[in-house]
């Protein structure tokens, strides 16, 4: 989804930039295109830190992260389970994190205690859109396992 986000504001950006040159002239369409590119700049930006910043599981510490815009690190023995189902009103709630950002998730994780956000609240659940949701699926069923949940 930020990828076509990213496509659509490079259109966006060249559309209004000719436009602008033709009603306002060059001095305004230059104001107007620095911040259209600096937009343009940071979506790139945010595109390429999913995969320098994906979601990990190490020394006992799931870290789920949205690129370089959030990041929860959870106790893996505070996993309390994976849902199999949730709606709309589920990724509502105050104390679910939807780290999915434009699209809809594809796993959330349930924890029998809660985590602090960085902002102190806390999170109950975590919902997220996953590469490859099954082969987290096993992951973490294989570490509750180990731990023994």
């Amino acid at each position: 989804m930020i990828g076509v986000l990213l496509g659509i504001a490079i259109v966006e950006m060249l559309v209004v930039h000719l436009v602008v040159v033709a009603l306002l002239g060059w001095v305004a369409a230059i104001v107007v295109g620095l911040l259209d590119l600096s937009v343009v700049i940071s979506l790139a930006m945010l595109l390429k830190s999913f995969r320098r910043y994906p979601v990990t599981i190490a020394d006992g510490v799931l870290t789920m992260r949205a690129g370089s815009l959030k990041s929860i690190a959870v106790p893996i023995a505070a996993i309390a389970g994976l849902r199999a189902t949730w709606n709309a009103a589920a990724l509502q709630q105050k104390d679910m994190v939807n780290l999915a950002l434009a699209s809809w998730p594809s796993v959330v994780v349930d924890l029998s205690e809660p985590v602090l956000s960085r902002r102190g609240k806390p999170i109950r659940a975590i919902a997220h859109k996953l590469d490859d949701p099954a082969a987290f699926h096993a992951a973490i069923t294989a570490l509750s396992a180990a731990h023994g949940h």
